[in-house]
């Protein structure tokens, strides 16, 4: 009978040997559990699973680095919440999104989610977030994108709690300063 690997050592193994068991081991012990938290965000099984294959290969190719900060969950949650909002980027999604508002209302008046959307394609949005700093970014992106709470949005960007909350605060300021 082997002995159990600590998450640490299969991907030591896997980034210096390319050991193929030991990125099995990480696979079965993983896999179910981000596919479980990804479709909390994304009911479409497909690009769920597309987005776990992405997250793996990834570790596999070395294009992921894992720096031994933290835990390999939250480190695996990472890459795959970032895949999964670049998967729903782009005019597919947004199509899709914008099909189903028009089936929904039925008036002539713009809703918010189409406001915010012609901001996104004109470049408001986009280019005020861009001009935030990268911790304002982050922060957002862990919170509002990822949908994680304060809690495990400072457990993921090793910052204390109210740390996360003072930057949302000001990011959302100067998000809305930057739109008005």
């Amino acid at each position: 009978m082997s002995e159990t690997r600590s998450d640490g050592e299969l991907l030591r193994a896997i980034a210096a040997d390319a050991d193929r068991r030991a990125f099995e081991e990480l696979y079965r012990r993983f896999a179910p559990w981000l596919s479980a938290r990804l479709r909390g965000r994304c009911s479409d099984a497909g690009i769920v699973d597309d987005v776990v294959q992405e997250t793996f290969l990834a570790v596999w190719r070395g294009t992921a680095r894992y720096r031994e900060e933290g835990d390999v969950a939250g480190w695996l949650w990472r890459i795959g919440s970032r895949r999964l909002v670049d998967a729903l980027r782009g005019d597919g999604a947004r199509g899709r999104l914008r099909q189903t508002l028009a089936r929904l209302r039925h008036r002539d008046e713009a809703s918010a989610e189409e406001r915010v959307l012609a901001g996104v394609e004109h470049g408001d949005l986009a280019g005020a977030l861009t001009r935030l700093s990268p911790e304002l970014r982050a922060v957002l992106q862990a919170t509002v994108i990822d949908g994680l709470t304060t809690r495990e949005a400072a457990v993921l960007l090793g910052i204390p709690p109210g740390t996360v909350k003072t930057r949302a605060l000001r990011a959302r300021k100067q998000l809305r300063e930057a739109l008005a």
